[in-house]
């Protein structure tokens, strides 16, 4: 889903709240909907001789924290009163995280976010109380980004726990988090994370200003609505711009390497740019194993990539040209009559195979197993028996289906499937000359794609960097190793 495209700004709260606590209350309960909506809650106190209205969201604050906030308020004596907000914060209210606002605008886009907004008659300034509290899953490992060593623990959709996530990994005073805020309706939460003194700063001051000026109404698809506002040209390349993580150790890895995170509010989901293809081909578990294994599991993983993308053209043009089979893989033809062309076999499992991928998400759990075991000999074993498809076909495109599982990238495989059905469409028409032209597009798709700050997509390969790319080949030792 796109982000939503502003037709019309609607109007800002502007100017500054004055001292009368009166006009403070009448103003907001007309631009809050106090009367509308039962969530949002304002009680009236007395407090060193002033009255006094605090104004919160219900779900969003701690009841203990307020509770003691206010019975310390109504504690105050008329001759202990401080006489402005300043004297207000440093000693009375006794808590970390209080702030004052006077501008309306950001007094309510704060409220909204879940702050508590004091208001004290006389004073011309609102006392805002950061007491808040959203709730939240536990920090549990992914379903999608496992790993078989290394942390158990995973991003979610508070914004504030996932910056701790990786504040706990880097403690380094160079690491910064830069909070912004993008959508008039949704005003959604992003946080620009770096290291200071690794990190590209042209490419850096580019993406700030690119995320300043995002005109949209709400980011209601999170990290997805802000990837597509950030590159705003043509999506006709399918390989991805972002790599996608929701593994913390990872995260810190990438920032570490001098690469940029986006952490967006409501999602478990961080942004990772610039990015190259052999970014996207790197998973935790390389590094989490030896220098030898991790060498191994890369280029496992590359093979198969391979195999996911060529399989299925390479047999289709072979049962075109039987007299270029060697005699030693002649068990490889179909062994019975096709009744339908393989081309079409092949693109009505492509779209079976995502069929089945839609149908286990919505699945219930309890339901899986059954439906999968239905499904497995249904589609598999009954429709190969009706003549619909080729044993042959369907071993291939089981392996396909499999094998695609490799790739942590949704992204990234799509790219290749896309690929596998130009190359599959191109070899049924044109025969060798097909199977060629779509080997060429793909390499042509990867080779002049572009990262998000203009660099090489190929990078350290083209341009060539041997060191660099020997570490992305190679999983080597970690600097300052003891030989």
């Amino acid at each position: 889903m796109k982000p939503t495209e502003i037709t019309k700004s609607p109007p800002a709260h502007e100017g500054e709240m004055t001292s009368s606590l009166p006009e403070t209350i009448n103003f907001l309960n007309e631009h809050l909907g106090v009367e509308r909506s039962f969530d949002i809650i304002y009680r009236t106190i007395h407090t060193g001789g002033r009255e006094a209205c605090v104004y919160f969201i219900d779900g969003f604050c701690k009841d203990d924290i307020m509770n003691r906030l206010i019975f310390d308020l109504m504690q105050i004596n008329p001759e202990n009163m401080p006489d402005n907000p300043h004297e207000m914060t440093k000693r009375v209210i006794s808590y970390v995280e209080v702030d004052l606002k006077n501008k309306w605008a950001d007094i309510i886009t704060q409220f909204m976010s879940g702050v508590s907004a004091l208001f004290i008659d006389g004073y011309d300034q609102c006392i805002m109380i950061d007491s808040r509290t959203y709730p939240a899953r536990n920090v549990t490992e992914p379903d999608k980004d496992k790993a078989m060593r290394g942390s158990r623990d995973g991003f979610v959709e508070t914004l504030i726990f996932n910056t701790a996530l990786i504040r706990r990994r880097i403690r380094n005073t160079d690491l910064t988090m830069e909070l912004f805020q993008a959508g008039e309706s949704s005003k959604t939460d992003i946080v620009v994370c770096y290291m200071k003194g690794r990190v590209n700063e042209k490419f850096l001051a580019q993406l700030k200003d690119r995320i300043s000026n995002i005109k949209v109404d709400a980011l209601t698809m999170g990290q997805e609505s802000l990837a597509e506002c950030l590159f705003r040209k043509k999506w006709l390349n399918p390989y991805p711009k972002f790599r996608f993580t929701e593994r913390p150790d990872t995260a810190a890895a990438q920032i570490l390497e001098g690469h940029i995170i986006l952490l967006v509010d409501n999602s478990p989901n961080i942004l990772i740019t610039p990015i190259s293809v052999f970014d996207v081909l790197e998973e935790a578990d390389d590094f989490y194993f030896p220098p030898i294994t991790g060498t191994y599991l890369r280029f496992a993983r590359l093979i198969i990539a391979v195999l996911t993308y060529i399989v299925t053209p390479l047999y289709l043009l072979l049962t075109q040209n039987i007299g270029w089979i060697p005699d030693n893989f002649q068990f490889i033809m179909l062994k019975d009559e096709s009744n339908i062309p393989l081309i079409w076999q092949f693109l009505i499992l492509e779209l079976a195979l995502d069929g089945l991928r839609l149908a286990a998400v919505n699945t219930p759990t309890m339901l899986g197993t059954p439906l999968s075991i239905m499904a497995a000999l249904v589609l598999g074993e009954f429709s190969v028996k009706s003549g619909w498809f080729n044993s042959e076909v369907m071993l291939y495109m089981a392996f396909v289906a499999i094998a695609s599982y490799t790739q942590a990238s949704y992204e990234f495989g799509y790219a290749i499937k896309f690929m596998r059905i130009i190359t599959l469409v191109l070899t049924a028409i044109f025969g060798i000359f097909g199977f060629i032209a779509g080997i060429l597009i793909l390499i042509a798709s990867i080779a002049f794609n572009r990262t998000l700050d203009g660099s090489s997509y190929l990078y350290p390969l083209i341009p060539f960097n041997g060191k660099k790319l020997s570490y992305r080949i190679f999983r080597r030792r970690l600097p300052g190793s003891l030989d």
